[in-house]
């Protein structure tokens, strides 16, 4: 899909379809909808007089052969209440057009931008919303139609401000193609996607991207004394893989800051020996969304370029109920020298990340971020709406915070309260797998990483509950979201 910038009167240009927005306001017809409204006689004002455009959030209002318009058709998505309208909101129109229009055979369509809407900030929100919209599911489908978006012409912005717009459109592009990037990987079937293939998959992007790449197999994983781990992955017949990413500046300053990216990525995840429930188990093929997250960070950066040095550590396997596979009651010491007790082996998440994030930390990583589709409990506390975020210390947490407001992704901050460590102490080792059955199983779970963080500035994120959507929504089709990574963007380049 071609995306740019045009000049032209929007009037003049020729397109299956114009887009706009309209609030949910008295005045909703000013500036460019005043013209339209103007060159159709009124026909806006008397949809409007109907009760059929009232400018509600994504109420689409479709008008075919539009008076004074060069487009065949006019779509008109509703913007919601003026007052709290934000980038995040023109990311979801732009891509809720989208899809509307690619399932009624547009190919060619205008994005007309509005009074207030015309800057860097809402160029770039409008193509992040039109590419990740573009994504669908049914890769493997024989009978899939196709549907195809052959070009979006940006309209109306503010074309005086010459390159930050085009950086803005392009900034845009990388992050939504990263994003579909990780959606694409979490999508995969586990035969199709094994660790050895996520390794060689994501090894063929770092030299497309320009990262340097290093893939940790399990002789090497068994010389690092991976143990936690090497504890997990023995009960399958697929080895483990660590991948290590790492991108440098060209002019790092010494003593600076080294952001480690740290996600999970089990390929498949059936419980082990704790074996889960037959019933959605196929969905387990994306408890790699941590790990993929990473890679799709990973690779926007690489074309962003952060002053700051990144490596991303991805331990990945499966956990299988195989006759090696550990057992509940096992006792596994892990790379940092701690000894776990395994209280359930499906419980996995936490012991692949604990040598991932000890890894981070001996390869130079100063500041931490781990991504993990980790526990049902964070579903509980937060159902699908908000990322369970962790962190210490706090100003590095609000710090991220404050970088997944900016880019329009909900994460709640969570308590790590020193009452959970108790939760997780073990009668026969120095930390137990999971809590002590007293609840708050997302906290517990996150305190059990932060054993190996220690003091390193580090942030959990839990996206078990928002990695993956059983229904599509008017921006987003159903399946993976790529949820985090614009945060993680973000952040990487504000430090």
């Amino acid at each position: 899909m071609q995306i740019g910038l045009v000049a032209e009167p929007y009037s003049q240009l020729r397109a299956d379809a114009l887009i706009t927005y309209v609030f949910d306001a008295e005045n909703r017809f000013d500036d460019v909808l005043q013209e339209i409204n103007r060159e159709m006689n009124g026909r806006l004002e008397s949809l409007a007089a109907s009760g059929e455009l009232t400018g509600k959030s994504l109420e689409t209002v479709l008008v075919h052969f539009p008076q004074g318009l060069a487009a065949q058709r006019l779509l008109l998505v509703g913007a919601g209440k003026p007052g709290n309208f934000s980038a995040a909101d023109l990311r979801k129109i732009a891509g809720a057009a989208l899809r509307y229009l690619k399932f009624r055979g547009a190919t060619k369509i205008v994005f007309l931008a509005r009074e207030g809407e015309r800057g860097p900030e809402a160029a770039q929100a409008v193509v992040e919303g039109l590419v990740v919209a573009d994504f669908e599911s049914d890769k493997y489908r024989s009978d899939k139609k196709k549907h195809e978006v052959e070009s979006v012409s940006l309209a109306g912005f503010d074309t005086g401000l010459g390159a930050d717009l085009v950086s803005a459109v392009e900034q845009g592009r990388v992050i939504a193609e990263s994003q579909n990037f990780a959606r694409d990987l979490i999508n995969e079937p586990s035969n199709r996607l094994t660790p050895r293939m996520l390794a060689a998959r994501a090894e063929t992007m770092a030299k497309e991207a320009g990262l340097s790449v290093e893939i940790l197999d399990e002789r090497k994983i068994s010389e690092l004394k991976m143990g936690a781990l090497i504890g997990v992955a023995q009960g399958s017949v697929e080895p483990p893989r660590v991948i290590v990413l790492r991108y440098t500046p060209k002019n790092a300053r010494p003593g600076g800051p080294v952001l480690g990216l740290v996600g999970k990525a089990v390929t498949f995840d059936t419980g082990g020996i704790s074996i889960k429930p037959a019933n959605n188990m196929e969905k387990m093929k994306y408890d790699m969304g941590g790990g993929a997250t990473m890679l799709g960070a990973m690779r926007a950066l690489a074309a962003l370029k952060p002053s700051i040095p990144v490596i991303a550590v991805i331990p990945s396997t499966e956990n299988m109920p195989g006759g090696r596979a550990q057992k509940p009651g096992d006792v596994q010491v892990a790379m940092s020298g701690k000894t776990i007790e395994v209280i359930n082996t499906d419980a996995e998440g936490r012991l692949i990340l604990a040598d991932g994030i000890f890894y981070a930390r001996k390869v130079g990583c100063t500041h931490l971020i781990d991504a993990a589709t980790l526990t049902g409990a964070i579903e509980v506390a937060l159902a699908n709406v908000n990322v369970g975020a962790f962190g210490t210390p706090r100003e590095y947490l609000d710090q991220f915070l404050a970088s997944a407001k900016a880019v329009g992704e909900k994460m709640w901050p969570m308590p790590i309260d020193d009452e959970y460590e108790e939760m997780i102490k073990s009668n026969i080792a120095d930390i137990r797998n999971t809590g002590s059955g007293k609840g708050g199983g997302a906290i517990t779970a996150a305190w059990f990483l932060k054993e190996f963080a220690e003091d390193t500035p580090w942030i959990h994120l839990d996206i078990a509950a928002t990695c993956w959507i059983d229904e599509g929504r008017p921006w987003l089709a159903k399946g993976p979201t790529g949820v985090a990574i614009r945060s993680i963007v973000d952040f990487a380049m504000k430090m």
